[in-house]
């Protein structure tokens, strides 16, 4: 990916990953559009960064999705770089009762909102000289922790989805998965382990600059090269309980 000279659309923008990233790309001299959930959140993010554009945007709503589309391609018309980031990590008992709409919401954020937002933004990035759509899946894709059953789930999913879309937009669109292990931001709750934030953003820019279509890091880089004896024992050791 040509990390420089961009428009580009990063959901879930206003904080961790999704706004680390979107920091270096518009460092880059790209145009970059956030959208997020959060309005007020996406006003400190544009008085941090004054260049950048926000959007408020729920990518769990189709309608808001078909909207999000509408108003980023009639505003920024070269837009030719979407980044699926937007995503939500929640501890899961199946054990016990909640309503369907938690979870529905989850897996209409993780996974809807990247499939549906692609096919929405294809014919516009087709027309674009370097077309690029980065998917952000985990290296919880791989190897799961059974304590968030629905967002490992969502996030293999989207994992699958990827090959599936590079390998029939190979030649026409670039297609990335963004990989990342444990890092320290709020997703599921502020995090107080993992790699830090800056880091890492700092990693998946240089993997991007040289052409990765999988950009990988610590946990992630191991776990999604894995052979299935290494996937079951890593697994294992991740989701034994802890010892008194």
């Amino acid at each position: 990916m040509q990390t420089t000279g961009n428009t580009i659309l990063v959901t879930g923008g206003s904080s961790g990953i999704g706004m680390g990233l979107a920091e270096r790309l518009l460092a880059a001299k790209n145009e970059v559009i956030v959208c997020a959930r959060g309005a007020d959140r996406l006003a400190e993010v544009k008085r941090a960064l004054p260049g950048i554009h926000t959007l408020v945007g729920d990518t769990g709503s189709a309608a808001a999705r078909e909207a999000l589309h509408a108003e980023v391609t009639a505003r920024f018309p070269a837009v030719n770089v979407l980044v699926n980031n937007a995503g939500i990590q929640r501890k899961v008992s199946m054990l016990a009762d909640e309503p369907w709409a938690e979870t529905a919401s989850e897996i209409a954020i993780n996974l809807e909102g990247p499939i549906h937002l692609a096919r929405l933004f294809l014919p516009q990035l087709r027309k674009q000289a370097r077309p690029v759509i980065a998917n952000v899946t985990s290296g919880l894709a791989f190897v799961p922790i059974a304590g968030m059953p629905v967002y490992c789930a969502t996030k293999a999913a989207l994992h699958s989805f990827t090959l599936s879309l590079r390998h029939q937009l190979a030649g026409k669109v670039e297609v990335i998965e963004i990989i990342p292990p444990a890092v320290r931001t709020n997703l599921g709750g502020s995090h107080d382990f993992g790699e830090p934030l800056d880091v890492y953003c700092d990693a998946v820019m240089a993997q991007l600059a040289e052409g990765r279509p999988e950009c990988t890091y610590g946990f992630s880089a191991k776990g999604s090269q894995a052979s299935r004896a290494e996937l079951d024992g890593i697994f294992a050791n991740m989701n034994a309980e802890p010892r008194g």
